[in-house]
């Protein structure tokens, strides 16, 4: 019974420590969310560097251009993120107001059509068309402001790399730990750049493709809806609808049904071909998490950082998934969390692993 009992005890001091733990990450995102950031364009960058250190570049300056490039880019998003977005905010009540009368309109005449009983003012007060366009201007204001910390993000980023050729050695010596215990975070690291640098290729290919189709059809603020199908890019599957939706509700607002529809039938081509054609061809793999805990892990990673969390939630479930299987305890919620084929792989190493 003892042992029931401190089971039961090392259990609830566990999820107390958890709840602890996510709760203190929620109240220190302002210092965590430049440090994700920072992490995440290491991690793309971090192959560039090490292979401008093979060319005999030294470390210093290899990072320097590295982060000389960063910057441009960074800079660039934020000049295109601050006007764009500040004109969008001010035009935005009336793009609203507009689409209200839209729908309204439109339900007004199906309702009569189908004879359905009951006003059709009941129905639009229900829907709300605006509020895609009202949660793209938070999420795009919300990422104007962590670029306020650019000089604290590109500082840690300069270090990181600075690190990064000899972190493995230091681990080795301060652990003890030969360099073959290493290999599996080591090639983790090395997997999940190559994903970030894939998708960050990919998803600025998307993002340039978005805007010269906006840019073609007409519509407002091409630059801007550009800029949101590239950071939505990096969000499975429903980053790519919510990118399209305000594009699609500003044309029809703007345009009419006609440029509607074809912004539609572009952003749909444009998802298609590069995130089930090229994506897929580039990478070689997926990501090794279930599509249920991907969506999972959007919403509660965007609950805890914010946007950023939203934009980086594959990244960082994919860190826990490896976390978790360091652990023989836990290693079965990996599992879970996995997909199919790494739960089949499981299922394939258990008469081997018996049998040593």
């Amino acid at each position: 019974m003892s042992g029931v009992g401190n089971n039961r005890r090392s259990a609830i001091v566990s999820f107390a420590a958890i709840i602890v733990i996510i709760y203190g990450m929620q109240m220190a995102k302002v210092f965590l969310v430049p440090f994700l950031i920072a992490t995440f364009l290491a991690l793309i960058t971090v192959r560039p560097m090490l292979w401008l250190q093979q060319k005999r570049v030294p470390s210093f300056l290899a990072a320097m251009l590295i982060v000389v490039v960063i910057m441009l880019i960074l800079a660039v998003i934020a000049s295109i993120l601050g006007s764009s977005i500040a004109d969008f905010t001010a035009a935005l009540p009336g793009y609203q107001a507009r689409l209200d009368v839209i729908v309204e309109g439109s339900l007004r005449l199906v309702t009569e059509y189908l004879n359905i009983d009951g006003s059709w003012q009941s129905l639009s007060g229900m829907i709300d068309p605006g509020w895609a366009m009202g949660l793209v201007a938070n999420i795009l204001n919300s990422l104007k402001d962590v670029l306020t910390n650019t000089f604290l993000i590109i500082f840690t980023m300069i270090f990181m790399l600075l690190e990064a050729s000899s972190f493995s050695v230091k681990v080795a010596a301060a652990f003890g730990r030969s360099t073959e215990s290493l290999e599996r975070p080591k090639k983790f690291m090395q997997d999940l750049g190559r994903y970030l640098g894939i998708k960050t290729l990919v998803s600025a290919v998307t993002g340039i493709c978005a805007a010269s189709l906006c840019w073609a059809i007409g519509i407002d603020f091409p630059l801007l809806w550009g800029m949101l199908a590239f950071l939505l890019n990096y969000v499975p599957t429903i980053g790519s609808i919510i990118a399209a939706v305000p594009a699609v509700l500003l044309a029809l607002v703007q345009l009419g049904p006609g440029a509607a529809g074809a912004a539609a039938i572009g952003f749909a081509a444009i998802n298609v071909v590069f995130g089930n054609v090229v994506e897929p061809r580039l990478m070689g793999y997926g990501v090794g998490i279930s599509p249920l805990v991907v969506f999972l892990g959007l919403v509660f990673w965007g609950w805890e950082f914010g946007p950023v969390g939203m934009l980086l939630s594959v990244p960082l479930t994919m860190t826990l998934k490896l976390t978790l299987e360091s652990n023989a305890d836990t290693r079965w919620v990996a599992i879970l969390i996995g997909s199919e084929r790494d739960a089949q792989h499981a299922l394939t190493s258990r008469p081997l692993e018996a049998n040593k």
